[in-house]
């Protein structure tokens, strides 16, 4: 038989060495796979024994393509009788594409003809599909003017070892998991292996549960129920049961011998659980132990020699970046402080990421998670004693790094003493004002570009994303520096600092979640409270900037009716009806928003008709005839939407005219409309809005906390 046995990218030189030790002989590594000339009986080992492979297939020819009709003729001159029954059911994997040849439905249709027709002109019965479980899998590559032709001996993908009931929201595949052991030295029979083996983020339990696989000599391929080979004509059961009763008995073997611990720590007590009902399924929950901890509090258990092993997480998500730094930074000074001479194998498809552990990679494997190119990176970790004494080499042969050291310490210190002398200057005016949430802080230096804002006793740092030109470690050093000045200066742990980036927001990025968290706080603002979220959206829910205008609509209200559009979480309404306004409209197109706005009015015991919060956008709103008027208006409309819920997309310097327009012929004689956006570069229109009164009144709208950062709003009175 020849072979073709498929493989991630990446994987291909660890499935050949496994392949040699499974008993092929004759074999050549190849892009995405490797080949072999073997027997049926190798052909089934690795179906049952290869924890990196996807797919083996028997290839069966290699047939000439140029165009459909040589296609559909190669394919029907094959003995197909040979390997499926009259009556039986297929179905055709299709891949690879040519000029005569372009759609991968169209060249398995083909396929299919060839080989129904010929079945049927030979035995005038005819064979049907069948997708999910087919007597034969037939695989077609197709690579410019020729299609191989395989049978798909494994069936679905061979990475699906039959135990995995429950997966995390972004599970490894277990093939992947396999590899990463293998080059972390996780080896069955090995001579060398650690005592203990620790995953401290281990998700629903893939390395743990691979490895406990590995260890314990079970076959990854014992546990699945249908094989490709299953319903084949060729098929030999009384072989393939010969082989899986010897993988049955190496399993119980496997499982008697001592074996090294296997413990897995998570913050989520949920993924824990899936981990153990996997375990179980494979019967294995007893190899491994594991508990709810996040890694701040993890303490490693003792051991002599032990491996490290992890999969952190590395998003893309909005706001992600500067979090999960934190995160591999703890995870660099956990191994640092508690695993000194173990070993490490932390893998990542963030780079960047993988520098701030502040750790050298021994070793570095290039592997794909998914289409994601990733490293694996491989660590010895020093014991205290040993890096003492590599510190020590190292001061004495760089007295330069001695320098930089002392020079990145004194910036944090120029960080500290801009921080208290900010607090100093707003100490008055927040006591006079009565404030609970302002901002202390606005990239004064630009060593430091975060925004700092205290809500309560939370402090939430924003970092304003640094240009790709900027050493994104060097950036997370300050960003370090930032997060251990705040905690100084406000006498605060980790648990009250919070962390975002903000950066451009573009499509639906400006509406996404950053976390589930579901935690809110409560802060008070000129006799009013107000519900924020500081962790799971980008903006809390209340806009500092904002806090003058705010001030000025209470202070206009009484006995008036108000109308606040785009209204995000209706804390101008609040305002407006706390200053006695005689009814309050708040309106916008997201019913989170509204939600929220409903539960600021219940905190400040505003209840009644004469509320009214109107889920609508904003734009089609304005644009229907309407009998209310108001004597007040409060807009503040984003400076771009473009929502799904929205039928056009807006943009506030084009569409400003309209709006202003719009919103002015909902006004009572003598109302008055307050106009604000946060476009930096906004220009009014003066020319096209001239039969009406506008005065610019920014300047009287920027309190005392946003007097650095004049440009962050501007804001219009329009009569």
């Amino acid at each position: 038989m020849e072979l073709f046995i498929t493989c991630p990218k990446g994987l291909e030189e660890p499935l050949f060495e496994e392949l040699k030790l499974l008993g092929a002989t004759s074999l050549k590594l190849t892009q995405a796979g490797v080949r072999v000339e073997s027997d049926l009986e190798f052909a089934y080992r690795a179906c049952l024994w290869s924890r990196l492979a996807n797919r083996v297939l028997l290839l069966l020819d290699l047939v000439p393509a140029a165009d459909a009709e040589a296609l559909y003729d190669g394919v029907y001159a094959i003995d197909w009788l040979a390997h499926l029954r009259p009556e039986g059911t297929l179905t055709v994997d299709f891949n690879g594409r040519s000029d005569a040849i372009n759609n991968t439905h169209f060249g398995a249709l083909k396929v299919k003809d060839a080989i129904v027709d010929a079945v049927r002109d030979k035995t005038g019965s005819r064979p049907s599909v069948e997708r999910k479980h087919p007597d034969l899998r037939i695989n077609v590559h197709l690579k410019r003017e020729q299609a191989q032709i395989a049978i798909d001996l494994s069936g679905e993908s061979l990475h699906r070892r039959g135990y995995r009931l429950l997966a995390g929201a972004a599970p490894m595949k277990e093939n992947l998991a396999a590899a990463i052991l293998a080059r972390s030295g996780v080896k069955t029979g090995a001579s060398d292996l650690p005592d203990l083996i620790l995953d401290p983020m281990c998700g629903s339990g893939t390395l743990l549960t691979e490895a406990a696989m590995i260890l314990a000599d079970i076959a990854p391929g014992l546990k699945r129920r249908q094989f490709g080979f299953d319903r084949w004509v060729q098929h030999e059961a009384p072989l393939w049961n010969l082989l899986r009763e010897e993988a049955q008995a190496r399993r119980e073997a496997g499982l008697a011998q001592t074996l090294p611990q296997l413990r897995g720590y998570d913050a989520d007590a949920q993924v824990l659980d899936r981990a153990r009902a996997n375990a179980a399924e494979l019967g294995i929950e007893h190899l491994i132990k594991l508990e709810r901890c996040d890694l701040a509090n993890l303490t490693a258990p003792q051991a002599d020699a032990g491996l490290v092993i992890s999969n952190p997480p590395y998003g893309e998500r909005l706001g992600e970046q500067s979090s999960l730094r934190f995160l591999y930074a703890e995870l660099g000074t956990f191994l640092k402080t508690q695993c000194g001479g173990w070993k490490a194998a932390v893998f990542t498809s963030n780079p960047e990421l993988g520098k701030v552990m502040g750790l050298r990679a021994d070793k570095i494997y290039k592997l794909f998670n998914g289409a994601l190119p990733s490293q694996l990176l491989l660590f010895a970790v020093f014991s205290q004693q040993q890096r003492a004494e590599v510190e020590t080499e190292r001061e004495a042969a760089r007295g330069e790094q001695g320098e930089q050291s002392a020079q990145i310490s004194e910036q944090a210190q120029m960080l500290e003493n801009r921080l208290r002398k900010n607090l100093k200057a707003l100490a008055r005016w927040v006591k006079r004002e009565q404030l609970e949430a302002y901002r202390v802080y606005d990239a004064d230096l630009p060593e430091y570009a975060v925004a700092i804002d205290r809500y309560g006793e939370q402090l939430v740092i924003q970092e304003y994303a640094p240009p790709a030109s900027v050493d994104p470690v060097k950036a997370f050093r300050r960003l370090q520096d930032a997060v251990n000045v705040v905690g100084r200066v406000f006498e605060v742990g980790a648990d009250k600092i919070i962390l975002k980036q903000r950066k451009r927001q573009a499509g639906a990025d400006q509406y996404q979640r950053q976390a589930q968290q579901g935690r809110t706080d409560l802060v008070r603002e000129h006799g009013c409270l107000f519900e924020v979220n500081l962790r799971d959206f980008l903006d809390t829910g209340l806009f500092l900037d904002h806090r003058p205008v705010r001030k000025r609509i209470q202070e206009l209200s009484k006995g008036k009716d108000v109308l606040n559009l785009f209204c995000y979480t209706a804390t101008a309404s609040v305002h407006a009806a706390v200053g006695g306004a005689n009814s309050v409209t708040s309106v916008d197109m997201s019913a989170t928003y509204l939600e929220w706005a409903q539960r600021n009015f219940a905190l400040n015991k505003l209840e009644g008709p004469q509320y009214q919060f109107v889920q609508a956008d904003c734009m089609q709103w304005l644009d229907r005839p309407r009998r209310e008027r108001f004597h007040l208006i409060f807009m503040d409309p984003p400076t771009f939407s473009n929502s799904k819920r929205m039928q056009d997309v807006l943009d506030v310097q084009r569409d400003h005219q309209f709006l202003v327009r719009s919103a002015m012929g909902l006004l009572k004689p003598g109302g008055l409309l307050i106009f604000s956006n946060n476009y930096r570069r906004f220009k009014m229109d003066y020319e096209g809005l001239s039969e009406f009164s506008i005065q610019e009144i920014t300047p009287k709208t920027i309190d005392q906390d946003f007097k650095r950062n004049a440009k962050i709003h501007v804001c219009f009175d329009i009569q």
